[in-house]
């Protein structure tokens, strides 16, 4: 594990908020400061957990960033959920964040069940 971008988590947290990115550019502009802001901040506060974690000194920090990451993505689903119950985001295209999302979720749990055991 000599860099945390060649973990699996982190390159589909990456590829998530890529794809979040591009969903939202499509919101109204009134949200820009809004819905759309706080959903970009959440996906990106996941990789930048997942990494920030990753520098620390001990697997108890490293536990602790990835549980924080982990916070961000319930946050970021009810959020898609929002932006699927106004419209913004069309079930498809819900349903495939959606989705995306779960997987990352069984992800992080997984590689924070794996990192919990090295303790």
């Amino acid at each position: 594990m000599s860099n945390f971008r060649n973990q699996q988590v982190c390159q589909k947290a990456m590829a998530l908020t890529t794809n979040i990115y591009f969903s939202t550019k499509q919101f109204p502009k009134e949200e820009i400061f809004g819905l759309t802001a706080q959903i970009r901040r959440s996906a990106i506060s996941i990789t930048s957990n997942i990494a920030e974690g990753f520098g620390r000194d001990s697997n108890k920090e490293y536990l602790r960033f990835l549980n924080v990451s982990m916070a961000s993505l319930f946050e970021l689903q009810t959020q898609l959920e929002i932006g699927k119950n106004i419209k913004y985001l069309t079930e498809q295209e819900f349903n495939k964040l959606y989705e995306d999302s779960r997987e990352l979720e069984r992800m992080l749990v997984a590689f924070i069940n794996k990192i919990r055991e090295r303790d």
